[in-house]
Formats: structure tokens, sequence, C-alpha cells
């Protein structure tokens, strides 16, 4: 069973920058599958980015792309979500996702249901 808790969230002015952490316990290499999704209020939960363990792909979210990045502590199993020149449009609340996905292809790692597994959440708000 794998936990996942992310921190790292809050209040940012639009052009500022955060860095949400999330922490994995009870991951197995199959387990290989790490994503971040995000839900504003009243709408559905949208893929963000998603990154292999092993750091060998990643895929954004066009609307990201070139502002957020990912990162990996293997030592301290956790992933970094590096999050640039935020706009309001940023802002909600941000989860942490791990999965097992065999196949790691922008149409495999968006739907939500691919991932077994989910953090808390965290909120992130961006002031205009």
């Amino acid at each position: 069973q794998v936990q996942l808790v992310e921190s790292g969230g809050g209040l940012v002015q639009a052009g500022g920058s955060l860095r949400l952490s999330c922490t994995a316990s009870g991951r197995t290499e199959s387990d290989n599958a790490m994503a971040w999704f995000r839900q504003a209020p009243g709408k559905e939960r949208e893929f963000v980015l998603a990154t292999t363990w092993n750091g060998d792909s990643t895929y954004y979210r066009d609307s990201v792309q070139g502002r957020f990045t990912s990162s990996k502590d293997y030592a301290k199993n956790t992933v970094y979500l590096q999050m640039n020149n935020l706009q309001p449009e940023d802002s909600g609340v941000y989860y942490c996702a791990a999965g097992r996905l065999p196949v790691f292809t922008m149409a495999t790692v968006e739907p939500a249901k691919r991932y077994a597994y989910w953090g808390q959440g965290t909120q992130v708000t961006v002031s205009s």
C-alpha cells in the first residue's frame, strides 16, 4: 500500500513560485508512475504532469509547459513540483498520485483513474 503525503502549498501573487513536495512510502518498483493533478472549486480534477519514477519520461499539461517542472530525490522518496510564473488559473487543490502504468504515453497518464494511490492534497492559491 502506497501512502503519499503532499506539502508546500500556500498563497502567492501572480508571477510568483511555489514548490510542492510529495513523499511516498510503501512504493514498489511496479509503482512506476507519479503524477500531479489539481482541482479548482466546481471543476473536474485535471491532469498537470506525470513522470516515471526512474525519470525517463515526463508529460505536462499544455498550460503549464515551460512553467512547471518535476524533480525527484530518490533518497527521500520524494517528488517535487516546481511551479514558476504562477497565474490565478493555477489555483486549486493539488494532489499527488501514484500508480502502475505499463505503457507511459500522454494518453495513458492523463486519466485520474489510472492512479491507485492519492495524497490528501495541498491548497495553492494565486492572487491577481
